[in-house]
């Protein structure tokens, strides 16, 4: 077994493998490339995104700065949306369902160094998928450990370290990042609705 194989089966890896780093090289020079495009430039930007994850992505939107190590091991559902600043370490698979919102400045670390110094200053490492179910949205400055699966339509406040699994359907905030409540129907009265807008279907769907 390879030290690719090693490390998509979760096993510890040998990170300074050249094959490893060949992968890795190949993918942030296509993040430098997109890094670079014209936010205007849809046509180049798409293309660029196709080669980072090996395939398209429905109404999927990338903005610009964005980082990841392979791209490959990302997958997405339907309507995506990532800000500014986001990197993802996705040594292990990142899964998104649909309608996941990621604000700007966050990190998703699938991957982490041995707790034991002589394996970690040998460069060994491992890695833990991350899963976001459908109606995921996640705060501005959020990080997320390897290994965490957060629920459908729970919502991470902003600058939370999710290091834990996050049920489905609640509002979680904290560092580490703790369950506050559940999202309720009254949350969406939670903010104004102006009168004109009272009998707006997409604003009170069930």
């Amino acid at each position: 077994m390879n030290n690719y194989e090693k490390m998509r089966a979760g096993y510890l890896h040998f990170c300074q493998d050249p094959a490893l780093l060949a992968k890795l090289n190949r993918c942030r020079d296509l993040c430098h490339d997109f890094n670079l495009c014209r936010p205007s430039d849809d046509e180049r930007r798409r293309k660029i995104i196709r080669e980072i994850f090996g395939g398209e992505y429905a109404k999927l939107t990338v903005v610009s700065p964005f980082w990841c190590d392979y791209g490959i091991h990302m997958s997405f559902g339907t309507n995506c949306f990532i800000n500014y600043g986001c990197v993802f370490l996705d040594e292990a698979p990142i899964k998104m369902g649909n309608y996941v919102f990621i604000a700007p400045n966050c990190c998703f670390s699938t991957v982490a160094h041995p707790l034991d110094v002589g394996q970690r200053n040998n460069y060994w490492e491992f890695a833990k998928p991350i899963t976001l179910e459908d109606n995921v949205w996640i705060g501005a400055m959020v990080t997320i450990c390897p290994g965490v699966t957060i629920g459908a339509g729970s919502v991470i406040g902003a600058g939370s370290v999710v290091v834990k699994d996050i049920p489905p359907g609640v509002v979680a905030a904290g560092n580490p990042c703790q369950v506050l409540r559940p999202i309720t129907e009254a949350d969406k009265r939670r903010y104004p609705v102006h009168p004109e807008d009272e009998h707006n279907p997409s604003l009170f769907l069930s």
